[in-house]
């Protein structure tokens, strides 16, 4: 696992915490700092850096749930070395070391970086649960098969995890291309659902037992979340994301996450804050 890591990178820890024991803690947070996109703006690659530095800065008791979070155990591992060989050398690394957090029995909270990074972890995750299923957030369906040259692309990202024969539900969905509606059209795909009309109910019950969330950002609205590389309008604002990973957390269990696409604004530090407390309650959910 230790070969993947920049040997002399040390990122902050997660919260700030001082005392972090990878044996005693339940939370791995694992920060993935990989952009290879063309889009016209990037610098996803320093997401997990500035969402690391935001979390010291934030309480660490929750008023709502009325948790301190020092007493839940969180470790973060160094940053991950992308590969420079190709995305899809990457998204192996990433599901080598996310199949060793899984075997030890952890839950494992990726910090993107684009968001192909998640097919590595599902790939993991599928063969370490049964009666699963993805929840993704996002502004952006993903469903290409190819662009830039490349099938891992993000956004290819859940065309690849729907190949993987997992049920998949998309929420927050405002923006996609032809290909992709075209694709969804053929593939009789439901269970897509829009920031406009969010069914809470109806998202939880296409839920299987054991879920994996991956948050793209700019699922959130760009009025509160405008770094991101592609930011979408009409998104989801703070209570109606939060009350979403509340209930789904309530109704089934979410067995990892990840959470990607913060592309930092020097000078603007509020949505790197936000993303911050974002996980904090992907934490505090959790159960």
């Amino acid at each position: 696992m230790k070969e993947f890591f920049y040997p002399t990178l040390e990122p902050y820890n997660f919260g700030g915490l001082e005392k972090q024991d990878y044996k005693s803690s339940r939370i791995i947070i694992f920060p993935v700092p990989y952009s290879s996109t063309t889009y016209w703006k990037s610098g996803t690659e320093e997401g997990p850096q500035a969402i690391i530095e935001a979390s010291r800065h934030i309480e660490l008791y929750d008023l709502e749930l009325k948790k301190d979070f020092r007493k839940i155990g969180i470790f973060t591992f160094k940053e991950l070395e992308p590969s420079k060989e190709s995305p899809k050398e990457t998204i192996f690394r990433i599901k080598k070391v996310v199949e060793k957090v899984l075997e030890d029995g952890k839950f494992p909270l990726i910090l993107g970086g684009e968001h192909s990074i998640t097919v590595g972890a599902v790939l993991a995750f599928k063969e370490k649960f049964s009666n699963l299923s993805v929840l993704q957030i996002d502004a952006h369906s993903d469903l290409r098969d190819e662009y830039e040259g490349t099938k891992y692309h993000q956004a290819c990202v859940m065309r690849r995890v729907r190949e993987l024969n997992l049920p998949v539900t998309q929420a927050g969905i405002r923006s996609m291309s032809e290909e992709e509606a075209q694709y969804i059209k053929k593939e009789k795909i439901k269970n897509i659902f829009s920031a406009a009309a969010l069914p809470i109910e109806k998202i939880i019950s296409s839920l299987k037992e054991n879920v994996y969330l991956t948050l793209d950002l700019d699922a959130i609205d760009p009025s509160i979340m405008p770094s991101v590389a592609l930011p979408e309008p009409a998104g989801l604002e703070w209570d109606k994301i939060s009350s979403l990973l509340e209930k789904v957390a309530k109704s089934r269990k979410i067995v990892g996450a990840d959470v990607v696409e913060l592309s930092p604004i020097p000078g603007l530090d509020a949505p790197n804050f936000l993303a911050a407390k974002l996980i904090y309650k992907i934490i505090g959910y959790t159960r």
